[in-house]
């Protein structure tokens, strides 16, 4: 077994039981690409086993703190069984489910997600790659899904060494659709694994799109603007509430805008699955900021506002540059939110804390002359979890704020 030495003090982190090893940490050691090493201190001490990656700044990432632990298909497979069951207990009203969330799993490197009959997953790191066909081996087994699909094409696989890969990695014969469906809160909605953001869908803002049916529904809005939409779940789910409230179909209407038309194509057909006329709601092909500028102008005001941005700053490097983008589209949405109105504001940016956020939009109201209560504080559904020894897990944020 090759080893690692750690330069001394920098055991601390591990100690602690966070899971990563950056390369300004080791003194001496390497090895091949995934390949399970030792770690050890300065003085020689066991510390934990971990996967090596040869390009990364995380030079290795752990598999496990116990000397003893042999790091096998055995050991792996009680990984995948544990995740797996602790959804079961999470009690997800949805059978679409994050059933790996990476290194809060255990499992740094991996995600996987279920979309009613199919899963969708995505190896990150090169130890989760070396394993990767014993890991869909007991994914298959725990979950009783035979549809496997990776979506392994985003630029953390660069970042490994990896070269980006998609496709099916098992199916029955002739089963190979990659348009799907799945029911969240009674909802309908259709996702593409294929051609989709991500693994096909935003899981993670499952409890949240709840909460705004709710506050749709609570507070009866006619109006609703829906930024950078992707597949309209939000905008379903405020075309639910407002139907709730009695609003919905007489005078209410959402409006949803995003630059991919694909996307769009797919929101309106979600919109429409759930019971909603192309007289209920509008896409927008179009870019966002400018059309905030525009509604700005023209003194058009809405009710409740979504803005749930792509990530802005996908390194600590790119913070000050996102503040500012986060800072200008929330600015320009408190002024057009009408007084009493609602503001449902999020980051997935990581390299940007909650306490950076809030204060960041506490910026944008300070410009635009607006105050307003924040009624909420959001994160990620309970199925993406953030553990204690792990916070970097806390990537997505969100408040809600309702315009004094």
């Amino acid at each position: 077994m090759k080893t690692l030495r750690l330069r001394e003090g920098k055991e601390r982190s591990l100690l602690r039981g966070h899971p990563w090893i950056f390369e300004s940490a080791i003194a001496k050691g390497g090895a091949d690409a995934g390949e399970t090493v030792r770690v050890e201190s300065s003085a020689g001490v066991f510390l934990a086993w971990a996967a090596y990656s040869p390009t990364s700044k995380i030079k290795a990432r752990v598999w496990s703190f116990d000397e003893k632990q042999r790091i096998d298909e055995a050991f792996l497979d009680g990984l995948i069984q544990k995740a797996v069951a602790s959804r079961a207990m999470f009690h997800i009203d949805s059978n679409g489910v994050r059933l790996v969330h990476a290194e809060s799993d255990g499992l740094p490197g991996l995600i996987v997600d279920q979309y009613a009959d199919t899963l969708v997953l995505q190896v990150l790191s090169t130890g989760v790659e070396r394993f990767k066909s014993i890991l869909v081996k007991s994914l298959m087994q725990h979950t009783g899904l035979v549809r496997v699909y990776e979506r392994s094409d985003t630029q953390a696989r660069t970042l490994e060494g990896l070269a980006q890969t998609t496709g099916w990695l098992h199916h029955p014969e002739g089963e190979r659709a990659v348009q799907l469906q799945i029911t969240e809160h009674q909802w309908r909605l259709n996702l593409d694994i294929e051609q989709g953001h991500k693994t096909g869908f935003y899981l993670d803002q499952r409890e949240s799109r709840r909460r705004f049916a709710e506050y749709a529904q609570r507070m009866a809005f006619e109006s609703v603007l829906n930024c950078f939409c992707y597949t309209g779940g939000f905008s379903v789910a405020g075309a639910v509430g407002m139907r709730h409230a009695g609003v919905m179909p007489k005078s209410g209407h959402v409006l949803s805008i995003d630059s991919s038309a694909l996307a769009l194509k797919t929101a309106a057909e979600n919109m429409q699955l759930n019971g909603f006329s192309s007289d209920h709601f509008t896409m927008m092909d179009a870019d966002v900021n400018q059309s905030l500028r525009t509604f700005l102008q023209e003194g058009r005001r809405f009710d409740a506002i979504v803005l749930d941005p792509p990530k802005f700053a996908p390194s600590q490097a790119h913070v000050e540059r996102a503040a500012r983008a986060y800072k200008d589209i929330n600015r320009l949405a408190l002024q057009i939110l009408r007084p009493g109105g609602v503001l449902f504001t999020f980051s997935c940016s990581g390299g940007v804390s909650a306490d950076l956020f809030h204060k960041i939009v506490a910026s944008a109201g300070a410009d635009a002359h607006v105050d307003g209560f924040i009624a909420e504080r959001l994160q990620g559904a309970m199925d993406h979890p953030m553990t204690l020894n792990f916070p970097e897990g806390d990537y997505l944020k969100g408040l809600v704020v309702i315009r004094k």
